[in-house]
Order: C-alpha cells, then structure tokens, then sequence
C-alpha cells in the first residue's frame, strides 16, 4: 500500500507514572516505579522509530493528582524530546489526575494538545485531516451527561476524513478484573447507544484490560471499534493474568478518497509476573524461614510476590513478617508485599491482647 494512503495512530492509557516511585525513600529495595516508566519509554520509542502519524494518550498518565515536581519532569521531558519528531500528541486527564494534568512549561509546546476541557483538534498528515474529539474525566453522572458533553467537544462541526473520539470513562460491555466483573447501565457507564456513528474509532482509557468493543450500524463493513489500549503495567493483583500494551492502529484511504480501518495491532509490553505466596495455618515459627525461602526459590527472579495467610495463621508468624526479616530473604530483583487483610488481621490480634 503506498505510504501515502496510510494513516497510523498510536494509543495508550493509563501509564500511572509515580507509583511506587518515592522521590527520597527510607528503605534501600527494588521498588515498581521504574517499571512504568520504562514501558511509558518503550511506546514512546516505538511510536517514533515506526513513523506514527499520532501519538494519543487515554488518561491516567500520573497515579495520583498531586505528584512530585521530579514526577512531572519525568514525564514531561521525554516528550519534549519527543516532539523533535514532529508527532502530534494528544493527552487526555483522567480520574487519578482529578480530570486536570500538573501545569508545565512543557505542554505549552504547539503540538502537545491536552483535553483540559471537551473540545475538538484537527491536524493534517499525510494528506488527511483527522479530528481528535475528546473531554476530561467526568465523574458525575456521566450516563445522563454524556450527549451534552459530546456535543461541547463539537466533534461533527468541521470537516475531516478520519474522525476520532477519546475519552477516559466506563462503558458499557467492558470488563474487567479475574472473575469478568461487566459494566451495565450504572450512572458511570455511557451505554453503546449513546456513541457516535458518524466515526471511525472510539479511544478508551480507564479500564486496564486491553479489548475491543464494537459499534454496528448494520452493514458488517462499517463496524466502529471501541478500542481500550489497557493499562502498560500491572497496577494491581487484580491484572496478573493480563497481557499489558499498547495499540498501533492503521487507516487505509479507499479508491472513493473515504478512510477506514486497516488494521488493529496489540503491541505487548513486558509486564513483571505476579505470583501469590500462601502461608498455611499449620505453618510452625521454626519453620518460616525455609518455608519462604524454598517457594520463593521457584519463583522467576523479577517476580512480584503477595503475602498471604489463613485466619487462623500464628499471631508470632504474622509478627515476624517485618520489612527486614522478607528483605534478608526475599532476592533484591524481587517485590514483595502482603494481601488484603494481611496485616489487619495482624493487628487485630494485637488490639486484642491489650484489651
């Protein structure tokens, strides 16, 4: 296909960069910070050497709304270097930035385009104009508000060949979590019916698993994909069987001039594994030290390790499971850290004996 009749948009969501990140830590060990960084570098690389067109981000690029100014600079900087490529780059505020990304000098560069409110951006490449239609995260009501806010961003008032809309909410059929937990008709959900037709693809961040939903107007070959890129990192035990990346989306011009969808590829990213570590409640104190020792040696080096134990598990075991006693045992290319109810349990106990 002549490189003149392609247009190819790369999209990814939910970097959370700064978690697990602390500027000054207390305590020497491998934390996951870096780990979200490095694959926020990856797309970035990627997108550069493959000659995008595009480059759109669906939200939650921080883990949280106020973070470091070393945090900000981190992530602004590379995209500054970024920018010498000439690739637009679209960034969409999602909920852990409380809709608004931290103010820099950096976004101020003419090709940083940031949906600090609905809106519509409209550039020229490759001999196509392509709309990128987009709003902040919206955490009130956004089912009954969706149609308003849609029609602030203006999306159908210019003209475009490939039109594009990119939001960071839930909606509905999306799933997520190990037991396929599905959005329904909550007032957080915008329903399927409520989307635009008149488009070519529908950008989604918030959901970390990477799917495609699909849109139908009736005629198999006018399908609109809803497509959610996932989080580029395992945020949480939630996502261990899931597969983290990005999409490097192609649109092919036809022989009439109209545009569609040629191609959708899912780009993984390394994702660290995830494996639990179970003590059981006939666990003896004299025998903790080789338990964890001989499980963790099967375990990959880079693994991501969860405590956790039965009810009913050794107030004394619970007890020694301190910071340093896991340090002295658990390799340094490791993580480890404890299950839900882990540690209350440790204290409830603890609250008990001094009552």
């Amino acid at each position: 296909m002549n490189p003149q009749k392609t247009i190819r948009i790369v999209f990814f969501s939910d970097t959370h960069l700064g978690f697990d990140y602390p500027i000054r830590p207390k305590v020497k060990r491998r934390r996951r910070g870096q780990d979200f960084f490095d694959n926020y570098h990856r797309v970035l690389e990627f997108t550069s050497d493959s000659k995008a067109d595009l480059l759109i981000h669906g939200g939650d690029l921080f883990f949280r709304s106020r973070v470091p100014q070393k945090i900000i600079d981190l992530a602004y900087e590379p995209l500054i270097e970024f920018m010498g490529n000439g690739i637009p780059v679209f960034l969409i505020p999602g909920n852990h930035e409380h809709s608004n990304l931290p103010p820099s000098l950096f976004l101020n560069h003419q090709d940083i385009h940031v949906f600090e409110r609905a809106m519509t951006v409209t550039v020229e490449r490759n001999g196509a104009r392509i709309s990128v239609s987009g709003f902040p995260f919206h955490r009130e009501n956004i089912r009954d508000r969706f149609h308003t806010i849609l029609d602030a961003t203006e999306w159908n008032r210019n003209s475009a060949d490939i039109r594009l809309l990119c939001f960071h909410q839930a909606i509905e059929g999306a799933q997520v979590g190990p037991r396929n937990f599905t959005f329904r008709r909550g007032m957080d959900v915008i329903q399927k019916i409520q989307l635009p037709t008149d488009i070519h693809a529908i950008l989604v961040g918030h959901i970390h698993r990477q799917q495609i939903l699909w849109m139908n107007d009736g005629h198999k070959k006018n399908k609109i994909p809803i497509i959610h890129s996932g989080s580029t990192e395992r945020t949480s035990f939630a996502e261990k069987g899931e597969h983290k990346g990005f999409f490097d989306i192609q649109f092919g011009r036809l022989s009439d001039n109209r545009w569609r969808i040629e191609g959708l590829r899912f780009i993984e990213l390394p994702a660290r594994p995830m494996v639990d570590l179970h003590l059981p409640k006939t666990l003896k104190t004299s025998e903790v030290t080789s338990f964890l020792q001989n499980h963790i040696s099967r375990f990959q080096q880079n693994a991501i390790v969860r405590l956790t134990g039965d009810r009913d598990l050794e107030k004394d075991i619970r007890n020694m499971m301190t910071g340093k006693f896991l340090r002295d045992i658990v390799p340094e290319t490791m993580n480890i850290q404890f299950g839900s109810g882990f540690n209350a349990r440790k204290k409830e106990t603890q609250s008990r004996e001094k009552g």
